[in-house]
């Protein structure tokens, strides 16, 4: 099974939020970091918002923080809110299916029983396992803090 890009940068923004603590995170800071763009990363938050597991602040010192502890949030219930389809064949879909063998063929539970435990597993995981604290998160959290590398020319003090 293949996430999207999508539920790809919803774990990349839950684990940044959960890596600054309480603090309230930027979008542009989030953006800047993993150099996705700031529309892009507002349509990913969306359902992590409706979901409940994202909390924004309006305002010139808004930003967002998790709803909920970081250990509550499991990795399944990421994917569940932002993967629109988990059709792993055409047998999905039987409204939709050519196959012939659609009433009989084995291959539908098989796909599913497999999409069950795939969903299973990362319900063991939650966001405080990916964002527990390790040289890469602090690093990432002090790039954020010192701001924009500035550009030196040679010879200027």
């Amino acid at each position: 099974m293949k996430l999207t890009k999508q539920t790809d940068y919803a774990f990349r923004i839950l684990m940044f939020c959960a890596a600054g603590g309480d603090r309230l995170s930027r979008v542009a800071d989030i953006s800047r970091v993993y150099g996705a763009s700031e529309p892009f990363l507002f349509k990913i938050l969306h359902p992590l918002v409706e979901g409940g597991l994202v909390h924004t602040v309006r305002g010139r010192n808004g930003g967002i923080r998790l709803a909920r502890p970081a250990s509550e949030i499991t990795l399944a219930e990421v994917v569940r809110l932002t993967e629109d389809n988990f059709t792993m064949a055409e047998c999905f879909e039987p409204d939709d299916a050519d196959c012939p063998l659609i009433e009989t063929c084995r291959l539908t539970s098989a796909l599913r029983e497999a999409l069950e435990a795939f969903l299973a597993v990362l319900d063991r995981y939650t966001v405080a396992d990916l964002a527990k604290p390790s040289a890469a998160v602090i690093n990432l959290l002090s790039m954020i803090e010192a701001g924009p590398p500035t550009s030196s020319r040679p010879g200027s003090a």
